[in-house]
């Protein structure tokens, strides 16, 4: 019998935006059968590991902990003894004020191996986010990073605030963790040893994330300015003459167009990912609100003979990336491949249903209509190819508007229409969207449908009018923007000039600039 491998991998998760994670980390977090994760690890990294993982939280933040660091340290031991493969993930660098050596430490007491995945530290993204250098060629050449946790008047810190302040004065930079709880104190103390009042220092809350928020002052004012402005945990505290620099090229990460947009996208579960990923690009701070679910029919019989005899129609036609999911889905069911397209000439409705039958069949479509509606594609089939005497296959949803096979038949087409997926209402809206709505918070809700319109108002309540009132709307388009004025008395503030993703996104750029 093989022995037990008793080990865990001590990953540090950065600091914060969850693209920041090493591929070394994110490659040890996909193989994970146990992982145990701090408060300051994203969230979003949880949703990369398999759904069978066990997920234990171990936050500790502002003395309020879930589980002590003894208890972490025993939780470690008893879940390496069982042989499976732990992940402990830790924000930041796992040794850098992350107690991770304590742990590392602990583990090899017990027999236990612990390889060790080094993180991105706030102490220089969070800056750097800020535009910041933490050197800077003339100005600073040395940077320390210290805890903030220490009491800077106690009898016997381990800080030396003499010596630290001697080293900013020369040219250094000082990067406190965890110290907004005391900066007046840590002001106060490096002003007593000799610091100026005048130097420069800064806070960067929620650093490399997309609700990052900055505030500069010097030794004297800056406690006035965070009250002012509200900055709190966590926050990177910067002093030295680097907190002063702001010049041009140095704020890439905040000049992006939609930083600080918070926007609420509704789309269903399977799709939201692809319009938030564009919106975060941008630097907007995204809040996914799934209100529609796609499900498969309840019988997959009508699809599967129409998939087996698709050669017997002239055309067939996709009306979104959902249709190409079943498509594919049914056709690896039967054992098929794209053979059985030969002949049968392809429209897809909209560029990403174009990019998906390419990406997932290896098919390109022969008609892209000009505009993304049922209308215009039933309009170019029309003209362009003529469809009187032809049969058209249509796989779509079960909530489907009926103008496309209408304007179809009435050209002469045979068109047979079957559901190849069911869309249903998801039970609740989170509660972080509720939250922003109610608050009046967010600056944008988006439309991608007129189903997910209708359903958002739905999950809201009897009181939704007077809730999304306080929110600008984006439209995907004029079915959609048609439903929101004519159907629900809510006119979006904007509609994208193209009915897709790009176009939405394109649109909420354009209104951010002429605010």
């Amino acid at each position: 019998m093989s022995k037990k491998i008793c080990k865990v991998f001590l990953i540090g998760a950065g600091p914060g935006d969850p693209d920041l994670i090493t591929v070394k980390a994110m490659q040890l977090l996909k193989k994970a059968e146990v992982v145990i994760f701090d408060a300051l690890a994203n969230p979003r990294l949880l949703t990369k590991i398999r759904s069978d993982v066990e997920r234990i939280d171990a936050s500790k933040r502002g003395g309020n902990h879930r589980l002590t660091q003894d208890q972490i340290n025993d939780l470690l031991v008893e879940k390496a003894q069982s042989g499976r493969v732990v992940v402990r993930l830790k924000g930041g660098d796992p040794y850098l004020f992350g107690r991770g050596a304590e742990e590392a430490i602990y583990l090899a007491k017990h027999g236990i191996d612990c390889e060790i995945v080094p993180g991105v530290t706030s102490g220089i993204a969070a800056p750097g986010a800020g535009g910041i250098p933490v050197t800077y060629r003339k100005i600073a050449s040395t940077v320390t990073f210290i805890t903030g946790h220490e009491d800077p008047t106690k009898d016997e810190t381990a800080i030396d605030y003499q010596s630290l302040a001697g080293m900013i004065k020369v040219g250094g930079t000082a990067c406190f963790y965890m110290g907004v709880g005391r900066l007046q104190l840590i002001c106060d103390t490096l002003t007593k040893h000799g610091l100026s009042e005048e130097t420069p220092i800064a806070l960067v809350q929620w650093g490399t994330l997309p609700k990052q928020r900055m505030v500069r002052g010097n030794l004297q004012t800056i406690c006035d300015e965070v009250q002012r402005t509200g900055i709190g945990s966590p926050s990177m505290i910067v002093i030295g003459q680097v907190a002063g620099i702001d010049e041009a090229g140095l704020n890439g990460f905040m000049d992006r167009p939609l930083f600080g947009q918070k926007i609420i996208v509704t789309r269903t579960r399977q799709q939201a990912s692809s319009l938030r990923d564009k919106l975060e690009a941008l630097g907007a701070d995204v809040i996914e609100a799934p209100t529609i679910e796609v499900v498969p029919p309840l019988d997959w019989g009508e699809v599967d003979e129409a998939v087996r005899k698709i050669g017997q129609y002239d055309w067939l036609v996709l009306t979104s990336v959902n249709g190409v999911n079943a498509l594919r889905e049914r056709l690896h069911a039967n054992q098929l491949d794209a053979r059985q397209f030969s002949g049968v000439k392809i429209a897809a409705i909209g560029d990403a249903t174009a990019k998906a039958l390419e990406e997932q069949l290896c098919l390109r479509a022969d008609l892209v209509p000009t505009r993304y509606v049922a209308e215009s594609l039933a309009g170019e089939m029309i003209t362009k190819h003529g469809v009187k005497g032809e049969k058209v296959l249509l796989l779509r949803a079960d909530i489907a508007r009926p103008a496309l096979p209408e304007l179809l038949d009435e050209a002469g087409a045979k068109v047979t229409e079957i559901v190849a997926y069911e869309t249903k209402l998801t039970e609740a809206l989170p509660t972080d969207v509720v939250q922003a709505i109610v608050d009046g918070d967010a600056d944008w809700i988006t439309f991608t449908s007129a189903s997910t319109a209708r359903n958002m108002c739905t999950l809201l309540g009897d009181n939704w009018s007077q809730l999304i009132s306080q929110t600008a709307i984006a439209s995907i388009g004029p079915i959609t923007t048609a439903v929101l004025r004519d159907e629900l008395s809510t006119p979006p503030t904007i509609e994208a000039e193209v009915s897709n993703i790009q176009g939405l996104v394109d649109a909420l750029v354009e209104a951010a600039q002429n605010r």
